[in-house]
């Protein structure tokens, strides 16, 4: 029976279904196969997104959407410009940096690429970048966002594996940082190559009036990972307050949230609130049948089988994570796979924080891992070039992702140090 899941579920993607949707046709054809209650289904699905964490999700989507309708974006492109516009291809430079900055609102890839690219990409084609260049650079620095606290991602996570939300935040920090900095330098070079333009320098004063102007969207990253880390609030509850504090910077600091376009907002935030929520729901009971099926096992016992080499066994889960990463959205594949390769992981005395954010890692990479990296399409057809451009563009970012993936996954402090400091 297991095989009409897997079939159902393929065929479904292929035909370009939903991935909610793919997952819960595949575990009705299933259910009715093997002749289970259908009572089963709703079951399953509500016990899944009846977790009290889960809740601070539509509250994130809710903060980054509000401070991004509140002018967030075009303080933070300044603020970068400022910073690093006059350096050769500067403004390759503030694409990666306002994404680093934007990264802790958004908290997903493929809104920053959306978000960021509608400014960015016409405003590098403008003053002489290559289009191809523009959207790969575009799409390779969105890839900061789901590492970068707060993480929707990272929630996730925590959620399958009951760890500490605060503590997975904090190991993505410095691999977010790593991951941005390495690839400004490869802009930075390809800049220099092809010369591209750049700004005249910044005085002290529009540095110091563009930090003023960014410093209250940045506060409330700050805000919610130490109030988290302090104990002061929950995650559900810091998404609350983040919310509360999109509000107030968004209305009475850059004056650019009114009623209609708030309206506007919280329609959108419970359109991709309700999409997700879906989502966890059938991967729920997707993940209920591979248990009651004895695939995890299976899948555990065949890696084991194979070596008990730690490092051998990361290699494998990383090859199989950036495989499905391509073509799967992160969510869905963090809710199909982690629990299953986190058991795994926790055999070869890999740490369960470290190993949460090498999975996460390894599939946003795959976002902008050709041939079908969601974050590649986003930006190409914002940009208007085609997929193999982009593709051929973005694949020197794509080896500085892959070799900051091997650093996170050969040096475990890189994601531990940080949580170990705040929590010893």
């Amino acid at each position: 029976m297991i095989w009409i899941l897997v079939i159902v579920f393929v065929v479904a993607l292929v035909l370009r279904y939903p991935i909610a949707f793919a997952l819960g046709l595949a575990c009705l054809v299933y259910l009715i196969g093997a002749g289970i209650p259908l009572i089963l289904m709703p079951m399953k699905m509500y016990s899944g997104i009846d977790v009290f964490v889960l809740l601070s999700i539509p509250g994130f989507i809710i903060a980054g959407n509000l401070m991004n309708q509140g002018g967030l974006t075009e303080k933070i492109i300044s603020f970068c410009n400022h910073l690093m516009g006059h350096i050769r291809g500067g403004l390759s430079l503030v694409n990666i940096g306002a994404s680093m900055l934007f990264a802790g609102i958004s908290g997903t890839a493929i809104s920053d690429t959306a978000s960021m690219g509608s400014v960015m990409i016409p405003a590098m084609k403008k003053e002489g970048y290559d289009a191809d260049f523009s959207c790969a650079v575009t799409a390779a620095s969105s890839t900061v966002g789901p590492i970068i606290p707060p993480s929707v991602p990272m929630i996730i996570a925590a959620t399958l594996s009951g760890l500490s939300v605060g503590k997975l935040f904090l190991a993505g920090a410095i691999p977010g940082l790593l991951l941005g900095v390495g690839l400004m330098v490869v802009a930075y070079f390809i800049a220099r190559k092809k010369n591209y333009p750049k700004h005249p320098k910044s005085s002290f004063g529009q540095v110091a009036r563009g930090f003023v102007d960014t410093f209250w969207s940045l506060l409330m990253t700050f805000i919610i990972l130490f109030g988290i880390i302090g104990g002061i609030f929950t995650p559900t509850e810091a998404s609350i307050v983040a919310v509360l504090y999109a509000l107030v910077v968004g209305r009475f600091v850059y004056k650019k949230l009114n009623f209609k376009n708030v309206q506007v907002v919280i329609l959108d935030s419970m359109k991709t609130s309700a999409s997700l929520m879906v989502l966890v729901g059938f991967a729920n009971l997707f993940g209920y049948i591979l248990i009651t099926e004895h695939i995890p096992q299976t899948i555990s016992s065949e890696i084991l089988g194979f070596s008990s080499n730690k490092y051998v066994v990361l290699l494998l889960i990383n090859l199989l994570l950036i495989a499905v990463g391509t073509f799967m959205e992160t969510i869905a594949a963090l809710l199909i796979l982690f629990p299953i390769l986190l058991k795994v992981a926790i055999a070869v005395d890999v740490d369960p924080i470290h190993f949460a954010v090498i999975a996460v890692l390894n599939l946003i990479i795959g976002l902008t891992t050709p041939p079908v990296g969601v974050c590649l399409f986003v930006a190409s057809s914002i940009g208007k070039v085609s997929i193999g451009k982009v593709s051929k563009a973005g694949f020197p970012f794509l080896l500085v992702s892959l070799g900051v993936l091997v650093l996170v996954t050969l040096i475990p402090e890189i994601s531990l140090w940080l949580p170990g400091l705040f929590t010893d």
